[in-house]
């Protein structure tokens, strides 16, 4: 069996460590091309002396200065570019078989439409790149001849319960259930939610993650974000997707077929299950996790979202069934005032108001038609909306 050559985007965020992770299981598989980061030099320093990739690459040119002295100083031969264009480049690559888009945010979408448009294995855990870029995004996947894999848990439950022929899809399916935990505040007073710190919001009950998604989860923007993805990913219509909170976060997601028969994907809360199984895809390898003890179970429980707890959470259909780029601005907004919340500037209970805001006041003025540079543009001015609202409102 050849070794497949993976390139890591956001390797040193937590999708990114457990990739490697399980990559590490399995030496004869894969080899490890290229790692890429932000700005997070002495992890990414750590990794390059341990997997010694062809390539190293920072998408914050000083960070890549840094590290570009690091690692001549260890004696390492890893090459290391700088920028967000290197992204785009190694996801490309000619010698890369794997691209995992660990990407945090819409920063995600120009490596991911690179990998896509060069027919890559693309294991997509950068739900942004779908929640932006939308149909055009799932053209440059078809059009470029690329396996298309998800890696969010929830989405990856619900394609490990279709078959391979995806032409099967719409006379099987009546409807999808993503589910979620509900995180940190499930059972909080909606009243005291003003009161929310950073350090509360990035404390999840079931899931290690990086601040901005662990924050998604408290507020369930990252629900919200999730119905997008699925939207997309599997050819459906917004009413066509259903969600319920699953404090347990066992079953990871449910395919309600047209007979109503129910399929549910089911296993311990880890990451490394979904990542190995698109790295592996059709086949199954082992990824690390535990497994599912069904005796130790004490119930699995289900409850429906609340809109006094999590407004933001609807805001997905609402986007989906606006006008074109829609969803690109809600994206847009929410990573500027998740990003205000982290630095102190607004409230908790704040985020939703950003986006509520974006959502109705910017105009999109695109057709479906319209370019990928169109789309960053309007992402763009939808930050810039969102910023001078922060401006205004920031304590």
């Amino acid at each position: 069996m050849r070794q497949q050559s993976i390139c890591i985007l956001g390797s040193t965020g937590s999708i990114g460590t457990n990739t490697l992770d399980v990559v590490a299981r399995h030496p004869d598989r894969f080899q490890v091309f290229a790692l890429t980061s932000h700005q997070r030099v002495p992890d990414m320093l750590a990794q390059v002396l341990q997997w010694k990739p062809r390539f190293a690459a920072m998408s914050e040119p000083s960070a890549a200065a840094e590290l570009r002295r690091l690692v001549k100083e260890a004696g390492s031969a890893t090459e290391v570019l700088s920028g967000p264009q290197a992204l785009v480049d190694l996801a490309s690559h000619p010698d890369v078989d794997v691209v995992m888009a660990a990407i945090v945010g819409a920063a995600g979408l120009l490596p991911c439409m690179a990998a896509a448009r060069a027919g890559k294995r693309l294991l997509l855990a950068n739900k942004e790149a779908l929640v932006v870029g939308g149909a055009k995004f799932m053209s440059a996947v078809e059009e470029g001849g690329a396996t298309l894999l998800p890696i969010d848990s929830e989405h990856s439950a619900i394609f490990q319960c279709l078959p391979e022929d995806r032409s099967t899809w719409a006379a099987r399916i009546d409807h999808i259930v993503l589910t979620a935990s509900g995180g940190p505040f499930r059972q909080r007073d909606p009243a005291t939610l003003a009161a929310v710190t950073p350090d509360d919001a990035c404390a999840h009950p079931n899931w290690v993650m990086g601040r901005k998604i662990s924050v998604d989860s408290a507020t369930m923007m990252n629900k919200a974000l999730e119905v997008i993805e699925a939207r997309w990913l599997f050819d459906l219509q917004p009413d066509d997707i259903k969600v319920v909170i699953h404090p347990q976060s066992i079953i990871h997601s449910m395919v309600v077929c047209r007979d109503q028969s129910v399929l549910a994907q089911l296993g311990t809360p880890d990451m490394r299950v979904p990542i190995a199984y698109g790295l592996s895809f059709p086949e199954r390898i082992t990824s690390g996790a535990s497994t599912l003890d069904f005796l130790s179970l004490k119930a699995l429980t289900f409850e429906a979202p609340e809109r006094a707890r999590f407004p933001g959470f609807f805001l997905a259909w609402d986007a989906l069934k606006s006008a074109h780029g829609s969803t690109a601005i809600l994206n847009a907004a929410n990573e500027e005032a998740v990003a205000s919340f982290l630095s102190g500037q607004i409230g908790f209970d704040q985020i939703n108001a950003v986006n509520a805001d974006a959502l109705e006041q910017v105009v999109p003025g695109l057709d479906v038609s319209a370019p990928v540079e169109a789309l960053l543009e309007l992402d763009d001015r939808a930050r810039q909306h969102a910023r001078a609202l922060i401006a205004r409102i920031a304590r």
